[in-house]
């Protein structure tokens, strides 16, 4: 997600650690050439002059300005608050780099409001290589002419269509006419990605990867249900058939019934022209930019903000309880 921004950092000659925490988070997934700062101690001692953060806290006695960069588009999922949890302000973020018109409006109001941060847009570094040549996709089959249908489904037991329609995919993958491949967000539940495992065949492939780009670029069409990684594969111009989505919308082929399933793939594979133009508006108001720079814009919006300082944003609230939880995860509790 943040290696995007690490390649931009590095082409104009800077240096980027990475700084990990909780038990979700795996170091060995860290390549050799990335340098890890294990503890606060060592993020300190090096002093960065920006700390980017793709989730929703960040420790204010960590240096630097602290920049807000969204692990995933507007879900529109509601906190136990009864806010949109995408606009919750926790008291930690100088800069929030915003993807698109409909969360920079949103952030802009709420700038007015609380007047300690600043928002730039700059759409989403994640998704600058998904818009960028780059090496041979691995999922492409040189010779095999088949529209690919990517199927991926959210891990949450109340909105995942994964055993739902598990054997409807199974029929339709028999049949050879389509190419599947199927991907699941890692907590999905075991005993469904062990079953899907066990469906592949020639025309089905299961894939485990920590990189979906690739994925989504290979794919004519994508099967879904509410995952936000739905999103991302709307943002290439791409249809997606929805099962029992929460918010149908204009610019997904939703369905309801299994039956229905198939006929819509099929009729997502031709591409009609106002799906298409449905999905352009939408693309237009979520994720503009398709130039594969947004790193680079959000280089830019941290430059200028380290430039001309924070002097003219409020103190932030004292919010103790947040940060002294947050000292307590990380064993820190060095005041200076």
């Amino acid at each position: 997600m943040l290696r995007p921004l690490q390649e931009a950092i590095l082409a104009r000659g800077d240096e980027a650690c990475w700084f990990l925490e909780g038990n979700e988070v795996d170091p060995s997934f860290l390549k050799a050439s990335e340098r890890q700062l294990k503890t606060v101690s060592e993020v300190k001692a090096w002093a960065p002059d920006a700390v980017l953060v793709p989730g929703n806290v960040v420790p204010r006695f960590i240096p630097g300005v602290k920049v807000g960069v969204f692990h995933g588009f507007n879900a529109g999922k509601v906190n136990r608050r009864g806010r949109q949890d995408h606009f919750e302000i926790r008291d930690c973020f100088d800069l929030y780099c915003t993807q698109g018109p409909d969360t920079t409006l949103p952030f802009i109001e709420l700038a007015k409001k609380f007047a300690t941060f600043k928002v730039a847009e700059t759409g989403w570094a994640m998704l600058d290589p998904m818009y960028k040549q780059g090496a041979d996709n691995p999922y492409y089959i040189e010779g095999d002419k088949r529209p690919t249908v990517l199927f991926c489904s959210t891990f949450s037991r109340n909105l995942s269509c994964a055993d739902t329609v598990y054997e409807q995919i199974k029929t339709m993958s028999c049949k050879g006419n389509w190419r599947w491949l199927v991907q699941f967000h890692p907590k999905m539940n075991l005993e469904t990605v062990e079953k899907y495992k066990a469906l592949q065949n020639e025309n089905l492939t299961f894939i485990e990867t920590d990189n979906v780009l690739p994925l989504l670029q290979s794919a004519d069409v994508m099967l879904c249900d509410t995952s936000s990684v739905l999103l991302m594969f709307l943002l290439q111009g791409k249809p997606v058939v929805t099962f029992r989505n929460q918010e149908p919308c204009s610019h997904l082929l939703n369905v309801e019934k299994l039956e229905e399933i198939e006929p819509a793939i099929e009729k997502a594979l031709s591409r009609p022209a106002e799906l298409i133009a449905q999905i352009e508006s939408y693309c237009e108001q979520i994720h503009p930019y398709r130039d594969g720079l947004s790193s680079e814009r959000v280089l830019a919006a941290v430059d200028s903000m380290i430039d001309n300082g924070t002097a003219d944003l409020k103190v932030k609230p004292a919010n103790l309880i947040r940060h002294l939880k947050m000292r307590k995860k990380l064993g820190y509790w060095k005041l200076f």
